[in-house]
């Protein structure tokens, strides 16, 4: 097993995540992923607490827990809770903290998951809050480049599609921002990535370019992290209908890809990989969502001691 090297109680941004804390999670997740570490979650509960629709970030924090022999506590929404009749959030979570030993939460509300890590004892995981952050995802996606590239250091990464409210991309960027990368920002000039994301990535010494045409680069890319355009994240349905399709990876757009160049995305998809691309040698991305079972399998078992140190 690897030397233990996890400094957090919670997974709340990519942002307090060491690159030592990054590797060492993807390390524990690939032992579990080839069956050399076999963490015991027996008697341990994980409450998911979903205030937001999510399929595979629900089922796969549930099927991981259930897989290593936990169990689970599931809030779909708030219909049958007494968040109806006026219970507020903290109490929500102060009750629930007496029933798990991990709360793992999805909403809307920026800074939830935080508020959340700040007023209960309990290890906290963000799932996904608004258009902030989405920690879990990043760390599969880099179980998933390092699994198709053999390392995460110095590649060059297109990131395509709805950068402005996209969650996973703030947080990847952020995640990669330790080994070197080179970015391609690509997007529509409405949904470029946020300043305060750029702002720290300069900070960082790290190069991206920022353009709106994927096949001006795809020559050079080793990966291209496709997001789709979010239309609940627009209060205006109309500037959502200017922007839906802007971008659609076919075979033609590929076509000059370099063989190992691997296409990730976070799903759903709507419109924006043609399904003729499934098919293709550069397709991975449902294979990344099962890189999220063994990724949230080595989380929960981390923050609940549920390896050996």
């Amino acid at each position: 097993m690897p030397e233990r090297k996890f400094s957090n109680k919670h997974i709340i941004s990519m942002r307090d995540l060491s690159r030592e804390d990054m590797i060492y999670l993807l390390d524990i997740a690939e032992g579990i992923h080839d069956g050399s570490i076999k963490p015991d979650m027996a008697g341990k509960i994980a409450a998911l607490l979903f205030f937001e629709p999510s399929t595979r970030t629900c089922f796969s924090f549930e099927s991981a827990m259930k897989r290593l022999g936990g169990e689970t506590l599931l809030m779909k929404g708030t219909g049958s809770t007494s968040v109806q009749k006026g219970e507020s959030f903290a109490d929500t979570l102060k009750t629930i903290e007496r029933y798990s030993d991990i709360i793992v939460i999805r909403t809307a509300v920026e800074g939830a998951a935080r508020f959340a890590s700040e007023i209960i004892g309990l290890p906290v995981v963000n799932a996904g809050d608004g258009a902030n952050q989405h920690p879990t995802q990043a760390l599969l996606d880099l179980y998933s480049i390092r699994k198709t590239q053999g390392t995460l250091e110095n590649l060059k990464i297109g990131l395509v599609g709805d950068l402005r409210f996209g969650r996973t991309v703030h947080s990847l960027s952020q995640a990669l921002a330790g080994f070197n990368p080179e970015f391609y920002f690509i997007s529509p000039s409405h949904l470029v990535m946020p300043e305060h994301i750029k702002s720290g990535l300069r900070s960082l010494g790290v190069n991206f370019t920022e353009l709106q045409s994927v096949e001006e680069v795809v020559s050079e890319l080793d990966i291209m992290y496709v997001t789709r355009i979010q239309k609940e994240r627009f209060a205006d349905p109309e500037e959502y209908e200017k922007l839906k399709g802007s971008y659609v990876i076919n075979l033609e757009t590929i076509r000059n890809a370099k063989e190992n160049m691997k296409i990730l995305h976070p799903l759903p998809r709507v419109d924006e990989i043609a399904e003729e691309v499934d098919a293709s040698p550069h397709a991975y991305y449902f294979e990344q969502a099962e890189n999220g079972v063994y990724t949230r399998q080595a989380i929960l078992s981390i923050l609940t001691g549920g390896i050996s140190k």
